[in-house]
């Protein structure tokens, strides 16, 4: 009787299967892991709507499980403010307030730069957005809040995180009086200096509206070694990383 078999059966693929599938989801808790929120500071040189100025960027934790996500440029008598106080949520962050405002302070830009501040509250006992300040009607609110809902300055630290986790960097935006889809696509990789070293950073892009924003980002760097912001087509603010502690 033969007993050999004519096609001798296949190794079993599954455990195989399962590890690389384990590995890919390890890697991205690690991955979230290495880059566990820490306070920092960061220290740019900026160029605000064409006037040269000094930038900062820094997050700190404002008490228990909320923080503050802060850039400022300020220079030639103009000051640009732009933040978030956000709390964490078990693997969420989301927003409780934010601010952006630009103000001619004296000289030349209090006769160019428009005076504007424009204030967000995220009420997330009732789930709505809400602005204030230079706003018109149409922008005010209120916005149904969904769960995973992000500012866009928020979105900006979140992209940090999520180049360094290997993560697609699609957000849910709720700004400016209404909430969208957004998605930053990696638009290459880049040679960058910073204090006097080079580093390769990955460059991505999103585009929101009126806006554009450009961010280079390092592996190991908790801020973006360079940011680029315009408006309605026109540079707003460019930061150059110079330092961080």
């Amino acid at each position: 009787m033969n007993t050999s078999l004519a096609h001798p059966p296949r190794p079993s693929t599954r455990p195989s299967r399962f590890l690389a599938t384990a590995a890919l989801l390890l890697g991205g808790v690690f991955a979230s892991a290495a880059w566990a929120l820490e306070p920092f500071s960061a220290d740019y040189s900026a160029r605000f709507m064409g006037m040269e100025a000094d930038g900062k960027m820094t997050l700190e934790n404002v008490g228990g499980n909320r923080w503050e996500y802060r850039m400022e440029a300020a220079g030639m008598g103009a000051r640009m403010i732009q933040s978030t106080t956000f709390e964490v949520e078990g693997d969420r962050w989301r927003p409780l307030s934010s601010e952006d405002s630009q103000i001619g302070e004296s000289g030349l830009a209090a006769m160019l730069v428009r005076n504007k501040t424009i204030r967000a509250t995220y009420d997330w006992d009732n789930n709505v957005a809400r602005w204030s300040g230079d706003v018109d009607d149409d922008e005010a609110g209120p916005v149904r809040l969904r769960p995973g809902d992000m500012d866009g300055m928020l979105i900006n630290l979140a992209v940090i995180r999520d180049v360094a986790a290997g993560q697609p960097l699609e957000y849910r935006l709720v700004e400016d009086g209404r909430a969208r889809p957004q998605r930053f696509e990696v638009d290459g990789t880049e040679t960058i200096t910073v204090n006097g070293e080079e580093h390769e950073a990955t460059r991505v892009v999103r585009t929101s509206g009126r806006r554009e924003i450009t961010a280079w980002i390092v592996d190991g760097m908790p801020a973006p070694a360079r940011i680029l912001q315009k408006r309605n087509g026109r540079d707003h603010i460019d930061l150059r990383l110079r330092s961080f502690n």
